[in-house]
């Protein structure tokens, strides 16, 4: 994350991702946010009593976790046993579920989503097509897993007298999230599902005001956020963008013009963070090395800037090597140190290598918090 800077002087050898960090009205303890994931354990749409178990064993105090991906409708699904946010049975099936996060200190947001055309029509209300801007489909593509092989109903394209009231979903879902006790939302906009169809040129070919330039391309998506930070508030509201990656199909013939449009209307808003997928990470499967960086829309968003994505085995071997070097350093000098391991309810931290045709998702579950006290001698 990157944002508002802190004093570091009594941080000596300062490990980033272990330091605290002011996000807004939240004060995090650390760096090292839980991704989003989709576990389609909501059986009927509906989040499960297991899910107080799984989230609160994830739970640091001041930490940061992002709910798996929650549908805002019944026409949002795509996958199998998906949580939704859209009736008053699903709120109060969060709650206790958010209730658990609290207990332990934790800060939760809730991503909501909308899948678009990513779906077929057993998913769908009364078998229909699935929605979307267009009427192009999806090809058949390898689910994460390097195995299964998703397919996918032609979609139905919106007219656009419909798309308001699947803005008022998304501005509803943030409203119930709030009711379920979340202390924000996350807008799902990547990975080629509905927000992301819209963005990018190679789906989107409507020829309406949703449609054609830049600014049409951009306006499903703004609407939402408009009318979240509306309900809501900007302070409780991020979004996520991959403006690099062509998830199911949804690729951008000029990527870095489309992040960047994003991003000052973002910032018009004040939204709390923007949560990017790094440029490699083109599909779910494939991580593919090149030249674009995301630097300019870290220094452009003036808000807090999560990146998510492949974090290489390589990095987190220097992290955990920076650790014990500073942890000698400290026990070789006169520092005395407090480590605080928490076992499987420490800080997550995901990272995910492609090995042929599968991700091999790794989870580094039991990183020590370092508190650094004063000097012996002092």
């Amino acid at each position: 994350m990157e944002g508002q800077k802190e004093d570091e002087e009594h941080h000596p050898l300062p490990i980033p991702l272990i330091l605290p960090y002011r996000m807004g009205n939240f004060q995090l303890c650390h760096r090292i946010v839980l991704a989003p994931l989709t576990r389609q354990r909501s059986f009927n749409n509906i989040p499960q009593p297991h899910a107080i178990l799984y989230y609160s064993q994830r739970t640091t105090k001041g930490g940061l976790l992002i709910a798996e991906a929650t549908g805002v409708s019944d026409t949002a699904q795509g996958y199998p046993h998906t949580p939704g946010i859209w009736t008053n049975k699903q709120v109060e099936a969060w709650k206790p579920i958010v209730d658990a996060v609290h207990a332990k200190g934790g800060i939760f947001f809730c991503q909501i989503w909308h899948v678009g055309r990513v779906s077929n029509q057993g998913f769908q209300p009364n078998g229909q097509a699935p929605i979307s801007c267009t009427d192009k489909p999806v090809i058949p593509q390898v689910r994460a897993n390097g195995v299964d092989v998703a397919r996918f109903s032609p979609p139905r394209r919106l007219r656009t007298d419909e798309i308001p009231r699947v803005v008022d979903d998304f501005r509803l879902a943030a409203k119930n999230a709030i009711e379920a006790g979340f202390d924000g939302i996350e807008i799902h906009a990547a990975h080629g599902y509905l927000i992301d169809q819209f963005l990018k040129d190679q789906v989107n070919d409507r020829t309406d005001k949703y449609g054609g330039s830049l600014e049409n391309r951009c306006r499903f998506a703004l609407e939402i956020v408009e009318a979240i930070v509306n309900e809501i508030g900007a302070d409780r509201v991020g979004i996520r963008l991959s403006p690099y990656a062509s998830y199911s199909g949804a690729g951008d013939s000029n990527p870095n013009t489309l992040c960047l449009y994003m991003i000052e209307s973002l910032n018009k808003y004040g939204v709390l963070y923007c949560h990017m997928v790094v440029p490699k990470m083109k599909t779910v499967v494939d991580e593919t090395e090149c030249s674009d960086s995301l630097m300019l829309m870290r220094t452009a968003f003036r808000g807090t800037f999560i990146v998510g994505g492949v974090m290489a085995e390589k990095m987190v071997t220097r992290l955990w090597q920076r650790t014990a070097q500073i942890l000698l350093l400290m026990v070789g000098g006169s520092w005395r140190i407090l480590i605080c391991h928490a076992g499987l309810s420490s800080m997550p931290l995901l990272t995910s290598t492609t090995a042929k045709h599968s991700i091999l998702k790794i989870r580094l579950l039991a990183i020590p918090i370092i508190l650094f006290l004063k000097p012996i001698n002092a």
